[in-house]
């Protein structure tokens, strides 16, 4: 791990997007809000139970699916899990569609004055994201983010999530910089600041609730990239 002083020498930052710099309801109450639109009424304490399952079994080959197929891949096994057996992949493609739109999507508070502040410091700025393409644009049409990047990357453009080097290593190709010249900032110990490590980035992650236990370089918020700059 390099040092404090080691680290000056930084030409860009590179985000995670969700948890990260924007928020959102709890997955299963997103999840929960759509379904009884359209009079499909589960458990809520059940479907929380089965989200983190369900994510963990999409293998690597469903990350190269296209955005539609993907997601109803993924909300096909969640509604199984529930013994919902009618119509699913139209229930599966009517939470895709309406997801953002009951998601209560917000900026954390700092974010934009930290951008600004890496702005003034002519740093280059990216998102690198396990989610896909078109969900970072949506999220950043909504948020008012869309113009504030230099680039924005998802799984879609390398077919491999974070932790997988390939993903760091695209972005910093198109950037055209060194992982030892940029900083990733990520709220998962494992997917961002693990993966990024891996792939020779200088990793800090961003613990708001100060409860991430290990020996991870940490910040509480997001303005404090700046002493690591």
């Amino acid at each position: 791990m390099k040092t404090f002083l080691e680290m000056s020498n930084m030409k860009a930052v590179l985000f995670d997007l969700g948890g990260t710099l924007v928020k959102t309801a709890p997955i299963p109450e997103i999840f929960m809000r759509i379904l009884r639109k359209h009079g499909v009424h589960l458990s809520l304490e059940r479907s929380g139970k089965a989200f983190p399952e369900v994510i963990d079994e999409m293998g690597l080959e469903s990350f190269k699916l296209s955005y539609r197929e993907f997601w109803r891949l993924y909300n096909v096994r969640v509604l199984k899990r529930f013994g919902v057996k009618e119509n699913l992949e139209k229930i599966a493609d009517i939470l895709t569609d309406e997801w953002w739109d009951n998601a209560d999507l917000e900026i954390y508070p700092e974010v934009e004055e930290t951008l600004r502040m890496l702005r003034r410091r002519r740093l280059k700025i990216g998102i690198i994201s396990n989610g896909f393409q078109t969900d970072i644009r949506e999220i950043l049409s909504r948020t008012g983010l869309e113009s504030k990047f230099d680039i924005t990357v998802g799984v879609d453009d390398v077919g491999k999530p974070k932790p997988h080097r390939e993903i760091f290593l695209y972005a910093l190709e198109k950037l055209e910089i060194g992982p030892h010249e940029s900083l990733f900032v990520g709220d998962d110990p494992q997917a961002d600041y693990e993966g990024a490590e891996a792939a020779g980035l200088n990793p800090l992650l961003i613990d708001r609730s100060g409860k991430i236990q290990g020996a991870y370089r940490k910040i509480r918020e997001l303005k404090e990239v700046t002493n690591y700059l």
